[in-house]
This record gives C-alpha cells, structure tokens and sequence, in this order.
C-alpha cells in the first residue's frame, strides 16, 4: 500500500511509559512571570459522538477546563466540528491566514509540506513523544520528521444483528457472496436495510478502502507507492457491489451516495440494518441500545480479508500565532493515561500510547475491543503520509459513491478520481 502498516500487536509492545503531563522543560523556556501576556489557543476537534449527549465537545472543554485550571495565563478556546466538513473548515482556515493553533483531525501531511507545523520535538516533551506506539508515530512522518501526532487509532469489523440473523435463519458472512446471500434473506424478512453502505461525504474515503483492500486492491501500489485508485481489483470490486448490493435493492432506501456512516450507525442501533461494517464506538452504541451484536474480520472474495483497514486520526499544532510552548503544555496534558483512556473509554477507541494500552490491556471492561486489537496487526493505514492525500480524500468522499450508482460505469468514476489524485501528487 505504500504507508505504514500496524505489524505488531498494540498492548503490551512495549514497557509503559509514563506520560509526563508537564511543560516543556526545554532550555529558553523560561518560567512564568507577572509580564507574561495572557494566551489563548485555539482549538478546532472533531466530534466522534453522534448526538449531542455524547459530543466530545463536552470532552474537550472539560480537558481545557482543567488544563486552564493548573495553568494560569493560557485559555483554551474550543471549537467542535463534524466529521463531514471539519477538514475542509479547517484548511478554509489555513488559506484564510486565520489558522488554530491545534487542530485534530483526518490529514497532517500536505500542512506539513506547506511549513504551516511544528514538528513533534518542537512541541512535546520526550516521554511524550516516545510514547507513541511505533507504527502510528511513523505514520505521522514527512521526509522522516514527525509532524502529525497520532490522537486515536482503530480498525475495522463487520457487524451484524443477531436477532435480524436469526430471524432470517442465515449465519455471519465469511465472503462476498455469502454477505449477497445473507442480505437477500434480510430483505425476504422485511429488513429495511439488509447491508448498508455509507459512502456519502462523512467517511467514503473509509469505506471504500475496506472494500478495496477486501477486493485485492487499495488506494496505492505496493510496489511504489504511487496512487491506483483505478486498478482493476478496484474497478472490479465497485462492480461487484453495483451488480450485487446496490442494484437488487440490498442497501436500503438511501442511495449510498447520499448516506453518511452517522445516519448508518443509528440506523443499525435502531434495528433496521442487518450488516454493515463498523469500528468500536458502534459496539458500544449498539449495546446500549439492547441490540446483540456480531463481529467478523472484513468478509473478502474467497475468504475474511487478508488485510483490513487501521485507522488513526491526527493532532498537529499550527505555527501562524507563534504559541508551540503553550500547544505542548496542552499536549503533553492531553496525552497523560488519565487523558487518553477518558477519551477512548467513552467512544470504544484504541489509545496511540504504549502506556495508555497497557492500561486497557489490564482492565477486563476492555474486553469487547480484543477483536479490534486482534485486527491490527495485518492492518493498513490510508496513505496519510502523502501530502497529496487531504485533496485526495476529499475528492474520493465526494465523488466515489457514484461508482455504485445503478448505470454507472465504476471505470469511469474511479478513473476520474485517479486522475485527480495524479495532479494532486505531481503538484506536491
């Protein structure tokens, strides 16, 4: 795939270290002083919750709170976006010369080429930085300096209703033509959405790369690197699922074009959807909704999926104000364990930090996410070292579910996208 892949297991890789949740500690520092001017970082996150009860809105002013509260003199201004529009805010943001001073969201790679970042060392004491797992630390990397700081990682299963299965008299898919022939059964017994496929603007990218890489193919060559986002292991997979799924009506009322993954996670925790794929923060919403859930690694053509599709979400600090002493005394707060796990414990994500892992890796209420760690090692991460990828992605989100549209030729979708990708990488 051309990007760094998880090959080891996240918890208990490595000794825990501790997270010092302390200021810089580096030399011109200085302390604080009755001149020191009052600063106020601004802050730009992205919401993992899907109502406003559990936004992480309420996380993060929470954290500032608290950082506000044992650091006199910085103020941390929050500012919460959704998923399907908080990269472009922000890159709307940096063009307007009007940048955060930490922004976590999807892409870090093409702010890093631009110079618009700190690096890691600049903002982060040394048992921070070290305590990223290897592999998402790597990941963060332009030209072998780490820039993106990893803020959570996951990967991805298919889920299945239980009671929609067994009611259907059909058993949890191993291949393609298994999840084809399992939805059909859904949809004799009334099931409103047998598969749903979300790949509308909020994670198009995500769920057209599990599907790719469940086809044989990905969103890059093995051997370079280089985009091939129109191979034919990709043409014929977005085939398939117009032939199979999209075409008899196995994927519900809304086209997939227009149905975002949030709409799709509440649908399946609403009891209408058989099977879908998912990462952990739906196993906990489903639950709570008493609906029994199944899970299994990413069913392929033959077979599960040789490789399924790991995901980390990224933090970075902007250099425009001038503020990295206060944005690593922010950071370094925000990445101690006690931080990490309220962040991940809420939303049934998996920590970035070796120390953070052993923590869940010791308390049994993490039970559920074994699965999801068990996935990880043949897990591959979209290609977010390449600077090109934020346009890429956006490209991919907005046009890709088209590919599916019942007449639609896959060909000339993905080959339109690929040659989008293409400028945007000889641009860089």
């Amino acid at each position: 795939m051309g990007t760094t892949s998880v090959r080891q297991r996240f918890l208990g890789a490595a000794t825990a270290i501790a997270v010092v949740g302390t200021s810089m500690g580096l030399a011109g520092c200085g302390g604080s002083n009755g001149a020191a001017k009052d600063v106020t970082l601004k802050l730009v996150a992205a919401d993992y919750g899907n109502s406003p009860a559990n936004s992480s809105k309420k996380y993060w002013s929470a954290l500032a709170d608290q950082f506000e509260a044992k650091n006199p003199g910085i103020k941390v201004d929050v500012d919460v976006r959704s998923w399907v529009t908080v990269d472009s805010d922000v890159a709307a943001m940096v063009k307007k010369h009007q940048a955060p001073d930490i922004a976590q969201i999807g892409s870090y790679a093409g702010y890093a080429k631009q110079g618009d970042l700190y690096s890691a060392d600049e903002l982060l004491d040394i048992p921070t930085q070290s305590n990223f797992l290897t592999q998402l630390s790597e990941a963060g990397q332009v030209d072998q300096v780490q820039y993106g700081m990893p803020f959570v990682a996951s990967t991805r299963l298919l889920f299945y209703n239980k009671k929609l299965f067994d009611q259907a008299h059909v058993e949890a898919p191993k291949t393609w033509s298994d999840i084809k022939t399992d939805a059909e059964a859904l949809k004799q017994q009334g099931v409103t959405t047998p598969f749903a496929l979300p790949l509308g603007p909020e994670e198009a990218q995500a769920e057209s790369m599990m599907w790719m890489l469940s086809g044989g193919g990905g969103y890059t060559r093995d051997t370079d690197g280089s985009y091939n986002i129109d191979g034919a292991e990709n043409i014929d997979t977005f085939k398939w699922l117009q032939q199979n799924l999209v075409g008899p009506g196995l994927t519900g009322p809304v086209a997939p074009d227009k149905l975002n993954r949030t709409p799709a996670f509440k649908a399946f925790t609403s009891g209408k959807v058989g099977m879908l794929n998912g990462h952990p923060t739906l196993l906990h919403e489903a639950e709570k909704a008493g609906i029994k859930v199944g899970m299994v690694p990413l069913p392929g053509m033959t077979g599960p999926s040789k490789a399924s599709m790991g995901v980390a979400d990224w933090i970075m600090g902007f250099k425009q104000n001038g503020h990295a002493k206060e944005i690593g005394k922010f950071l370094d707060f925000a990445y101690s364990d006690k931080n990490v796990m309220k962040f991940v414990g809420q939303y049934d994500l998996l920590p970035v930090t070796y120390s953070a892992n052993d923590v869940m890796s010791a308390d049994p209420k993490y039970k559920d996410l074994k699965q999801f760690e068990s996935a990880l090692p043949s897990s591959q991460l979209p290609p977010v070292d390449k600077t090109s990828w934020s346009a890429v992605s956006e490209s991919i989100k907005k046009d890709i579910g088209k590919a599916v549209e019942p007449g639609a030729s896959p060909a000339s979708v993905l080959g339109g996208i690929a040659r989008k990708a293409t400028a945007a990488e000889s641009a860089d």
